[in-house]
């Protein structure tokens, strides 16, 4: 075992600055420069400027709870009737009161409608609306909001619960900034003991949303609202009439919302608990949906927020420019970088693959850390300290799994427009949206 280890470190210290940086550079110069240098640099200037922001943010949550605004939570969905009861006692718990609950069910075919009608019988929703035959997500979310009656929207999904200040922390940013259009909670994974794709999936949210989104959000170029936790102006959703159909309708709404010039902030401490797939079959499916959505709607629908007119908008240009270059361009780029290690330094592969795989545990450790350290309490924290022993296998998960998922998934829809064929859609919907946005 010394002998190996002596063996790698000869290799290293017989490495050049330019040689090391030939056969390194994807990590150091785009995964280490993106996601940690620049991640803990935001990250620092934030809180810091947080820390002297406290009478403002005290000063917007007595605004809102003297005006005291009625918030709408409309949950469409299908067949996840069995969710409601925690999801309904989890709203009855929150510290803000004035809360309207709907839920529409979409054409489910279990005892998702019984269970809603109990749920209105004991007054834990508002309103309930059954569409007897599938219209689709977006269908289900423009109903709801047609007989919503609050100032503002929330849409979450049916297999969330909130944390119990959520929706009150979800509403304050609309009172320190007018200008703000939509705001996005803190997504996290309910379910990490399930399953081993769950448990990736808990470590992987805390990177890319419980980080990744206050870094984009504070640079002015978040790029999505989760539907599964996200708050909206009534105002704004009616003037672009809801949702379209078709997949992709959290970042599609985003978009639409962003090019009327409204901010859109991620909000860390409004804290959603969600449940994913558990297994890995199914967490391709999600995923596979989601990756056609970077190529439906930031290079088809949404194109012409990347060209000038007098719409233009550079905060906007690099919100997209960010999703397109990190999540499509450079997707393809790192088989291109592995094709060229195994091809022009086949001789050195040992090496190179368990450096990079060296390089990039040590950063999801350190990564993981600043996780623990924003933690907001100390349950999540411990929730979180469980994945630890996960981390060896997020090269594989993230560098490797999601990465072909995501390569198949956006070359099907660049060629083949697979994403009018899926069935978590109606084809109705979908046929109607192809012509649509042709």
């Amino acid at each position: 075992m010394d002998d190996v280890i002596l063996d790698y470190y000869r290799f290293v210290t017989s490495l050049t600055l330019e040689r090391f940086v030939r056969l390194f550079w994807y990590f150091f110069i785009l995964d280490f420069a993106r996601y940690i240098f620049l991640d803990l640099l935001i990250l620092s200037i934030a809180y810091l400027k947080k820390s002297f922001s406290h009478d403002q943010h005290d000063a917007a949550r007595k605004r809102l709870f003297n005006e005291n605004p009625l918030v709408s939570v409309i949950v469409p969905g299908k067949n996840e009737g069995k969710y409601i009861p925690a999801l309904s006692r989890s709203l009855q718990q929150q510290t803000y009161k004035n809360i309207e609950v709907i839920v529409v069910d979409d054409g489910s075919d279990d005892r998702t409608s019984q269970i809603c009608r109990d749920a209105l019988k004991k007054g834990l929703i508002k309103r309930f609306f059954r569409n007897e035959v599938r219209g689709g997500k977006a269908s289900a979310a423009n109903l709801a909001l047609r007989y919503s009656q609050g100032k503002y929207i929330v849409h979450l999904d049916a297999d969330s619960h909130l944390f119990i200040d959520a929706i009150e922390q979800l509403i304050i940013p609309f009172f320190l900034d007018a200008n703000i259009g939509a705001t996005g909670g803190d997504v996290r994974v309910n379910n990490t003991g399930d399953s081993l794709a769950a448990s990736l999936q808990g470590i992987e949210y805390g990177k890319s949303i419980s980080i990744g989104r206050q870094v984009t959000s504070y640079l002015g170029i978040l790029r999505i609202i989760s539907g599964a936790f996200g708050a909206f102006r009534k105002d704004i959703l009616d003037r672009i009439h809801g949702w379209d159909v078709g997949p992709g309708l959290d970042g599609d709404i985003t978009l639409k919302i962003r090019k009327l010039k409204y901010k859109v902030q991620f909000v860390p401490q409004a804290i959603c608990f969600t449940n994913v797939p558990v297994s890995f079959y199914k967490l391709a499916k999600q995923r596979y949906r989601w990756n056609r959505s970077t190529v439906r709607f930031r290079l088809r629908k949404h194109f012409d927020i990347l060209t000038p007119d007098e719409n233009f908008s550079a905060l906007n240009l690099f919100a997209s420019l960010d999703s397109v270059l990190f999540n499509f361009i450079l997707n393809f780029y790192w088989w291109i970088y592995v094709f060229d290690m195994l091809f022009n330094f086949m001789e050195h592969t040992q090496y190179l693959l368990v450096i990079n795989y060296a390089l990039y545990i040590i950063s999801n450790f350190f990564k993981f850390s600043v996780i623990l350290l924003l933690s907001p309490n100390e349950k999540i924290r411990r929730k979180d300290f469980n994945l630890l022993i996960y981390l060896p296998l997020m090269p594989f998960y993230s560098g490797i799994y999601l990465r072909a998922v995501g390569m198949y998934a956006q070359i099907m829809e660049l060629f083949f427009k697979k994403s009018y064929e899926d069935p978590w859609n109606p084809w109705k919907v979908s046929r109607m949206a192809k012509k649509e946005e042709a």
